[in-house]
């Protein structure tokens, strides 16, 4: 899978790509590049979406066999005064 429809240029996509793995905001990353945000978000969205094609496929071969999970609660206690 790959990414297809994209109107950026190559440059651009690059630099995307390049914020995306230094973990910097869609919204920033337009701003410094001088796109839309909207552009910004959906290139996000398109790489998040080649990664998880990606990672699917490699799971397929990691959990042949049978999987065991564990029956636990995961989370804390809420904070603050709750109710009157």
């Amino acid at each position: 899978m790959k990414i297809t429809h994209c109107k950026l240029l190559k440059k651009q996509q690059l630099k995307l790509l390049e914020y995306f793995v230094l973990e910097v905001t869609a919204r920033s990353a337009a701003n410094i590049l001088n796109i839309q945000p909207n552009t910004a978000m959906l290139f996000y969205r398109k790489i998040r979406q080649v990664i998880n094609h990606h990672c699917a496929l490699n799971a397929q071969a990691v959990f042949d066999g049978a999987v065991e999970l564990d029956e636990r609660y995961f989370g804390g206690a809420r904070k603050g005064k709750r109710g009157k």
